[in-house]
């Protein structure tokens, strides 16, 4: 069947975060080759709807659709320590308890922690209102300084643009890399950011240095079958280890470490994808090393399996992407 995805419509709504939503899972699109969302906005409240720019809406949907959907998207909240309406936070509560999907950008996710759902969970919303979420829902882990935040059937993004990031993930967990990165080429959007990156990367003088540290990263992502040890990567683009440390964590939010690894999975995903290449091989070419160590990978990145991720995901099975 195919994936219901409903968006709350509230007065007051964040008219940018409501669009990230209706972009990714609202349009049509039949030439990816996939059975694509039934998306619905969805009124959670009676009476005028408008937006915190004046606009005014009148969605088709309402609460029985958002009960009927597989994925519920709160898209901001209009006041963080204000409740939704308790016929909505009811519905969020009974979705949960079926398994259903959650997802929340910005402070959407003041919603799901008044309907308790946060208790205990990872989750994350704007830097300007992590000290709110802390304070008021003090149960709920707040990880201050990430993109977005999986916990179980539950994700949470910051701020406004960081939904895009959340919202082009969720495709990519439903349909693989290459119809996410189809995507984000039409919206001229990064292909890929980490849940994990920083919400505060500071770009600073990157782009504007002799040979930008841009280059470095391409030539990684070339070099992802190499031995990188970060010392010698430090010596061979002119850096001390202390300064390529230092300004790879302020272009990517990362580690030197961490990004390689974030981005030898990327690639190994893609070889399953869209090549015949054996286990081991993939493993190889993708800087894994082995077989037993892209399991391993797989295993806590996306709960899966190699051979079960190829064919869930296998090219040729996505005709027209």
């Amino acid at each position: 069947m195919t994936h219901r995805i409903a968006t709350a419509i509230y007065d007051g709504l964040l008219a940018f975060e409501h669009s990230i939503a209706a972009e990714i899972f609202g349009w049509e699109r039949p030439g990816l080759g996939v059975d694509w969302y039934q998306y619905k906005a969805c009124r959670i409240e009676d009476g005028p709807l408008h937006s915190s720019h004046g606009m005014r809406f009148d969605p088709p949907g309402d609460l029985l659709d958002v009960e009927r959907a597989d994925t519920i998207l709160i898209p901001g909240w209009r006041s963080p320590l204000e409740p939704p309406p308790t016929d909505f936070l009811d519905i969020l509560v009974r979705a949960h308890g079926l398994g259903k999907r959650l997802v929340s950008i910005c402070t959407g996710a003041f919603a799901l922690a008044h309907a308790g759902l946060l208790d205990g969970r990872r989750s994350t919303t704007h830097w300007m209102h992590v000290p709110k979420l802390k304070k008021h829902f003090p149960r709920t882990l707040v990880d201050e300084d990430a993109l977005y935040v999986h916990d179980g059937e539950i994700s949470t993004s910051a701020g406004s643009a960081a939904g895009l990031d959340l919202s082009l993930a969720i495709v990519r967990q439903d349909f693989g890399i290459r119809v996410a990165n189809t995507i984000a080429r039409r919206m001229v959007a990064p292909v890929h950011r980490e849940g994990g990156q920083s919400q505060y990367v500071e770009i600073g003088k990157a782009a504007t240095e002799p040979n930008g540290f841009g280059k470095v990263l391409d030539t990684l992502l070339d070099r992802l079958d190499e031995e990188l040890p970060v010392e010698q990567l430090a010596c061979e683009f002119g850096y001390t280890l202390r300064t390529f440390q230092r300004r790879f964590r302020e272009i990517t939010g990362l580690s030197p470490h961490r990004w390689i690894s974030q981005q030898r999975v990327v690639k190994a995903r893609e070889l399953l994808e869209q090549t015949d290449f054996s286990i081991e091989q993939v493993a190889s070419r993708s800087g894994l090393g082995s077989a037993a160590n892209l399991r391993k990978h797989l295993a806590r990145h996306l709960a899966t399996t190699p051979r079960a991720y190829r064919s869930a995901f296998r090219a040729e099975d996505r005709a027209g992407c």
